[in-house]
Formats: structure tokens, C-alpha cells, sequence
């Protein structure tokens, strides 16, 4: 069959276009925060970001290095983690391990029982999303600092005993500051003005999860408290974004009306 001239053309035109579509580039992917590999316990949805953008906090120039190893302060970290190594198999030691998990079962379940509300997806889905949002913004504004002074962790070339399991990206996920630490520090602050009345406990279950870090060998003492610093700047950055003061008022709004506790709470 013989083709038209006014047929050429129109395929002419459709190749030309389809060409030209296949060379328009993609869409950039949208930002995420750098990941910390230490933090990974629970797979955070990917449709969610954090509040902060990078560089919000110059954490590296907040929080200063760490104690250099030959100083005193940098001895007594190294004493910490030798003499924390004793600790293996006590109750102290089994918490740690529980302190680890932020998310399955461990950290996030201990801040519930001292509130007395189960924090989970049915009940509380915006204070659920609260927390998932900050521990984004912990990775956004820690992983410039850990990669900045890039400080080994206590057990790196230490073949003593901690609390979790050995994994090669301890090698290269730095120390200072603590990721955990800031992680707890800052959910502490954030579930507290949430619910006042619980403060007291709110925030001792801030502290352990720091404490822990040490325990379990994988932080010295100096991490833990550069990370709660940064979780206590971070936390006071975020109360300049209005998208977070609309977040906390609808978890505060769920919070009040909450009617389940948690199961499986210490008396």
C-alpha cells in the first residue's frame, strides 16, 4: 500500500516527539535524609521526610570535637567502656539491649507505658508520625557531624563483649555524637509537652536509651551527651516550623482522647 505524504509526515511527527520524550529527563528524586545505619532498627515509610532541612543546625560547630583519646576526658571514656564490659549478662545489660530497638517493642514501648497510651498506627497515628518525622531529622543533622569527625566507636578493634550483635557498617558509622542518645533525648522533649503530668518518667526513658549506648559498648559517654545536646537543639529548631506546631496539636488532640493502654508494662 502506498503511503500519502500527508501519512509520512503525520509518522514523521510521531517518531519526532516520541524521540524528543525519550530524552526528557526524569523527575529528580526527592531528598531523604542520609541514613545511619546504627539507627535502622525499623523501616521507616518511605512517603515520609523529616522537618528539617540539612545544614538547619551546624551540629559539627555546636557540639565541638570530641575529647581527643590522650586527654582526660578522652581516658575516662576509654574507662567507661572496659569497665561497662563487666556488665555482660546483668539486668542493666539486658536492658540495654532493649534500649537498642527504638522501635519493635523497645524504646517506643517503654515511653507508652509511662504515659499509660499505646502509641501505634490505630490510636495514635499523628504523635506516631511525630516521632518517625524527628527520627528523620536525626539522621538529617547527626550524619554531617559523626562523618565530620568520623570518631571510632569504642569496640572497633575490641573484641570484648557488647550488648548487639557485630556488624561491619560499625567500622564506618562514626561515633560522636550518638544517634540513639538523640533519638531518645528528643522524643522525650517532644512526648513531655505532650503529655506534662509524665515529664518525670518521659525522660528517664530519654536517659536510658542514652546510657545504654554505653553499656552496650557501642558509644563513649561523650557521644551520649553531644547527641542529647543536639537532640535538645534540634528539638527547640523544630518549634519554629509551622507543619511541626500543626503536627503536635493533632497528636496532642489524640493523646487526650486516648482510652487504650499498653499491654505488657513493669507493675
Amino acid at each position: 500500500m502506498l503511503r500519502t505524504p500527508k501519512l509520512l509526515a503525520g509518522a514523521a511527527l510521531a517518531a519526532a516527539l516520541a524521540a524528543c520524550s525519550s530524552l526528557t529527563p526524569a523527575p529528580a528524586p526527592a531528598a531523604v535524609a542520609p541514613v545511619d545505619e546504627s539507627l535502622v532498627a525499623h523501616p521507616i515509610p518511605t512517603n515520609l521526610t523529616g522537618y528539617l532541612a540539612a545544614g538547619a543546625i551546624d551540629a559539627a560547630a555546636l557540639l565541638g570535637p570530641p575529647p581527643a583519646p590522650d586527654s582526660l576526658r578522652g581516658q575516662a571514656d576509654r574507662a567507661r567502656y572496659l569497665e561497662t564490659r563487666s556488665l555482660e549478662g546483668s539486668p542493666r545489660w539486658a536492658q540495654a539491649k532493649i534500649d537498642n530497638d527504638l522501635w519493635g517493642g523497645g524504646a517506643l514501648k517503654q515511653y507508652a507505658c509511662k504515659m499509660g497510651v499505646a502509641i501505634d498506627a490505630r490510636q495514635t497515628p499523628a504523635t506516631l508520625r511525630v516521632l518517625e518525622r524527628v527520627e528523620l531529622d536525626v539522621r538529617t543533622l547527626g550524619k554531617p557531624a559523626k562523618d565530620h569527625y568520623n570518631r571510632p566507636r569504642p569496640m572497633v578493634g575490641d573484641d570484648r563483649a557488647i550488648c548487639v550483635p557485630r556488624e561491619d557498617w560499625m567500622k564506618t558509622n562514626a561515633s560522636y555524637p550518638s544517634g540513639h542518645a538523640m533519638t531518645g533525648w528528643a522524643w522525650a522533649l517532644v512526648l513531655a509537652e505532650l503529655m506534662p503530668a509524665k515529664t518525670d518518667g518521659l525522660l528517664a526513658v530519654g536517659k536510658s536509651v542514652g546510657d545504654s549506648r554505653a553499656i552496650c559498648g557501642v558509644h563513649y559517654p561523650s557521644d551520649i551527651e553531644a547527641g542529647r545536646t543536639l537532640g535538645a537543639a534540634m528539638v527547640a529548631t523544630l518549634h519554629g516550623d509551622p507543619v511541626f506546631q500543626a503536627d503536635m496539636r493533632k497528636a496532642r488532640a489524640e493523646i487526650a482522647r486516648a482510652r487504650t493502654a499498653p499491654s505488657g508494662c513493669a507493675a
